[in-house]
């Protein structure tokens, strides 16, 4: 590292004061980022019980996006950071969009990381995905079995009851969860109208637990996060901190207007040399010696075939066995291979 380049403190000083997301997926180091501050009046929400804070998920995340300690970290745009940033005060779902390889659901990991909010919860949305399924399951077969296995055994409705990743998200608890909704473009032309309701008012019956709530006041099911319950009153899931929530979408489909209305919009460029340079570092420290040829090669591909970031890194990888060498027919027939278009996948 030489002496010009900047140190953290001097890229924290460029920052905007009201940003707490700074998009390098770095812990924040300055506490008073970890304190969000209160959303609009028309974004309060008052739900009960409070929730314990979720735990972290700290293999899930360096999957996603590599280690936080290496230095120089990733430079996000200003486009991004002020959206993201709007997203969070106003408690207004984001809505990323980009090509396939953009590296917009890491938006949701890096928010989580650098503000210390635990978990992401990742609601992976295909054609048959419907809003009931991100909400919460009901095992009714499963208790009906229970009941003539045993019948004189006490048999509580939530023991059969488990949310979902949005109905986990809209828990009670001090600090939003992050919800990672990927790829709505798949779902049915419903599910975006469907959403609406629920995350404008931040809550949603659960009329199993309704229908019994006059016996069992407090209820306690499964959550989406593994091993863990929650304590429902009255049947009825009411949040506190509304969600970060980003969605992603490949643009294979227009949304509703109404939909579009309650979200802000984020459309992502494809990574820059700088950003997937910072990438290679962060996943692969050992093989990240600039190699400025094959992040050039990578990107000039790019221009007419649709890649993704991660097939950067498997090059990169495979640099590390020897195989790399510009010249090298064989590498260059291996990496054509590795660098197949997505443009069919999407």
């Amino acid at each position: 590292m030489t002496s010009a380049a900047p140190r953290l403190r001097d890229l924290d000083d460029q920052r905007p004061s009201w940003w707490h997301y700074h998009g390098d997926g770095v812990p924040a180091a300055d506490p008073s980022r970890l304190v969000l501050p209160d959303p609009p009046n028309w974004r309060l929400f008052e739900g009960e019980p409070v929730q314990p804070p979720p735990g972290e998920d700290s293999e899930e995340t360096e999957r996603k996006l590599g280690r936080p300690d290496v230095f120089p970290p990733r430079r996000a745009d200003r486009q991004e950071c002020d959206m993201v940033n709007a997203a969070i005060l106003l408690r207004r779902p984001l809505l990323v969009t980009g090509q396939p390889g953009s590296g917009k659901s890491a938006i949701a990991f890096r928010v989580a990381r650098e503000l210390g909010l635990g978990r992401v919860l990742q609601w992976a949305i295909t054609s048959r995905t419907a809003l009931r399924s991100g909400l919460y399951e009901y095992d009714a077969i499963g208790r009906a079995q229970a009941v003539t296995s045993a019948p004189d055994a006490e048999r509580r409705t939530g023991d059969f009851v488990r949310l979902g990743p949005l109905g986990t998200a809209l828990l009670a608890y001090e600090r939003p969860r992050v919800l990672l909704v990927d790829e709505l473009d798949k779902s049915d032309i419903d599910l975006p109208n469907d959403l609406l309701d629920v995350f404008e008012r931040g809550q949603f019956p659960i009329p199993e637990l309704v229908r019994v709530s006059r016996h069992e006041g407090e209820a306690s099911v499964y959550t989406d996060d593994p091993g863990a319950v929650a304590a429902i009153r009255e049947g009825r899931v009411r949040c506190r901190a509304f969600p970060i929530v980003v969605i992603t979408s490949n643009g294979e489909r227009e949304f509703p207007p109404a939909f579009l209305r309650r979200c802000l919009l984020l459309e992502l460029p494809m990574p820059s040399a700088a950003d997937l340079a910072a990438m290679v570092r962060a996943q692969l420290p050992d093989a990240a010696d600039g190699r400025p040829d094959l992040i050039n090669d990578f990107l000039s591909r790019g221009t007419h075939d649709v890649l993704a970031r991660d097939q950067l890194l498997n090059a990169f990888y495979l640099t590390n066995s020897g195989a790399y060498s510009q010249d090298d027919e064989a590498w260059q027939r291996l990496i054509t291979a590795i660098w197949h278009s997505l443009a069919q996948e999407r």
